[in-house]
């Protein structure tokens, strides 16, 4: 095939324009990038031999890296899987990723506020960072497995790139930077240096568990930092291994160690991130640890090594008695890979709670970024329900900051016996509902629940600590009332009640008074055993439809408007007026819960009819 001009997909174009204006302040990282690439080729050839029969000389995987300083080029070469035509046209002229504007815009705040954002891992685009100090990149390549030539491919970062075959490539991978001139005010050095070199494979890339050369000089230990005893390991290792394995840019919050020995020996290592991954919530996202085999790397996102709502745990899981050629289908079966699923779950949920007292501001930030994830768990795994529930944290009307549901309890009053909650999709919202206004005039104090989660898992846990969740929008509520206030009975109402239920029909299962209300006139809560109306609009969001669940109206019997709808419902009871005025008290009270009108139009109408009456 002959040499073909091709450009770069638009936002690939972006990218590149920003990196070769060098936006970030610590260059080096293009070689980790490359040699993180380079080492990624090799497990994949290796793991193609182990699983799928490849045949491939395994016997002396390597990366290669030569420097002349007088040709002014630097070559990171591996005998890795390599690439086909197609694969380099995908990998690299495009970035087929979710993500990529958000990749863009954090780019270019990073570069007006001069930090050092590195970027470029955490969204798997390494290989454009080779542009921050090459005026040209040159990479030729050969699938492993398949016969005939191989593929070069070429740009100098400006929009544009040529691809064409190359008859005699080796397989493997060999990227070919001509490097720009040093440039120390940019922090740009000469990357041509061989001291250089191993300083920032050292630094970088030391825990490679294949030997990366110079000549003949190996430049890195290739010592798995899982097998090392912490105290031999410095957090600038633990840092750049994780960087390495999470294509992360920030430091990891919290590092694991774990090993057991006996009848069935294990090793991990694990990190919980500082922050959320952009696609954390998205389904394609991949996830799961690193599964290695006596230091034989399996497989790199092992989901049987850990539950989905973990998924944001990184790390690395080095098993002594598994089979070199397992399969993910032997993995979901296999009884040692279900035992330190549940002791790598058991660890990390003990981790965070020895955080909350050890370093609260840690934790702050594990919550604020994971807690929806983890709360996940309420729904999926039972068995750890107790310990999910020990390391939450949820609002509350008691004070600004989320408190956990201990704490929670040890401030309940003598009288209470449950644990009240109130979910929305807003803390104001939450907090302004007329469902709120009995609890907060006596002071009992609600959790404020605003993630979606929120709305099934609660069904899914009966109690924390024998206290029983409720709702205070469900089933009726009759807080303890003071002796001397006076309780309007319900029989002086019933006539408007019932004209009411009949009139609401089609919108409420039941009319009554409500103990929950202290100034607004009305609200809707829902019955003990249905669902709510958010969760009901989440099923039918997936396409789960069916009838749709009736609530219950309930009135204010102190308020002005339902004292005087009762006197004019009295007065006569064929009033045309009293229909619409109906209307309007259930619309103002789905309105108040934020709840969505089925006849806007109608309720808008009615509404300016009534107040032009009142001028």
């Amino acid at each position: 095939m002959t040499m073909e001009t091709l450009e770069f997909q638009a936002e690939a174009r972006q990218l590149l324009q920003l990196m070769v204006h060098s936006i970030y302040s610590n260059k080096d990282i293009f070689l980790r990038e490359l040699i993180s690439n380079a080492s990624d080729a090799l497990d994949k050839l290796r793991l193609a031999k182990l699983q799928d029969g490849l045949e491939a000389d395994t016997s002396d995987l390597h990366i290669q890296i030569e420097a002349d300083t007088e040709a002014r080029t630097l070559i990171v070469r591996d005998n890795g899987i390599g690439m086909t035509r197609e694969e380099v046209v995908a990998l690299i002229g495009t970035i087929a990723k979710s993500g990529t504007a958000d990749l863009l815009a954090k780019l270019k705040e990073a570069n007006e506020a001069k930090g050092d954002a590195e970027l470029i891992g955490q969204f798997g685009v390494g290989f454009y960072s080779t542009f921050m100090v090459a005026d040209k990149v040159t990479l030729v390549t050969h699938k492993a497995g398949t016969e005939g030539h191989g593929t070069r491919w070429e740009s100098a970062g400006e929009g544009t790139y040529t691809i064409e075959d190359e008859p005699d490539a080796p397989v493997g991978t060999t990227v070919t930077l001509q490097l720009r001139p040093k440039d120390e005010e940019d922090a740009l050095y000469d990357y041509a240096d061989e001291w250089r070199i191993k300083e920032i494979v050292k630094r970088y890339s030391d825990f490679i568990s294949f030997p990366i050369r110079m000549g003949d000089e190996a430049l890195n230990s290739m010592k798995a930092l899982w097998a090392r005893p912490r105290s031999e390991v410095t957090d600038e290792e633990y840092h750049e291994f994780y960087k390495h394995i999470s294509h992360d840019w920030s430091e990891p919050l919290e590092i694991i160690n774990m090993k057991a020995e006996g009848t069935f020996e294990y090793e991990a290592l694990l990190f919980i991130p500082s922050r959320a991954p952009h696609d954390l919530f998205q389904r394609d996202a991949r996830r799961g640890l690193q599964l290695y085999v006596k230091r034989v790397f399996i497989m790199d996102d092992s989901k049987e090594l850990i539950p989905d709502y973990l998924r944001f745990v990184k790390g690395v899981v080095d098993a002594a008695d598994l089979s070199l050629n397992i399969s993910r289908e032997i993995l979901q079966q296999d009884r040692h890979i279900q035992m330190i699923r549940r002791r790598l779950i058991k660890k990390v949920l003990s981790t965070i709670k020895d955080l909350m007292s050890s370093n609260p501001e840690k934790y702050a930030t594990f919550w604020r970024e994971f807690g929806r994830a983890v709360k996940e768990g309420l729904l999926n795994d039972p068995d750890n329900h107790k310990p999910i529930l020990e390391i939450a944290s949820f609002g509350t009307t008691a004070q600004d900051e989320p408190t956990t549901l201990a704490a929670y309890v040890e401030r309940m009053k003598e009288d209470q016996e449950e644990i009240y909650y109130l979910t929305g999709e807003s803390r104001s919202q939450v907090v302004n509902s007329p469902h709120m206004e009995a609890f907060q005039a006596q002071g009992y104090e609600v959790l404020i629940l605003t993630d979606p989660v929120d709305e099934i898992w609660v069904d899914a846990v009966p109690d924390f600590d024998g206290k029983k969740l409720r709702s205070i929008a469900r089933g009726s509520v009759d807080l303890k009332k003071d002796d001397a206030e006076e309780k309007e009975p319900e029989g002086d109402f019933a006539p408007l009640l019932g004209f009411l239920k009949e009139k609401l029909d089609e919108q409420v299962k039941e009319v009554r008074l409500s103990h929950r209300l202290t100034t607004s006139a009305a609200c809707l809560v829902s019955d003990s055993d249905d669902i709510t109306p958010a969760l009901e609009k989440m099923y039918r969001a997936m396409g789960q439809d069916g009838p749709r669940v009736k609530r219950i109206l309930e009135l204010n019997p102190n308020h002005a408007l339902v004292a005087g709808l009762r006197s004019a419902h009295e007065r006569g009871a064929e009033d045309p007026a009293l229909p619409e005025t109906a209307e309007l008290l259930y619309g103002t009270a789905l309105l108040a819960e934020g709840g969505d009108l089925e006849d806007p139009a109608r309720f808008a109408k009615l509404l300016a009819d009534r107040l032009a009456r009142t001028v």
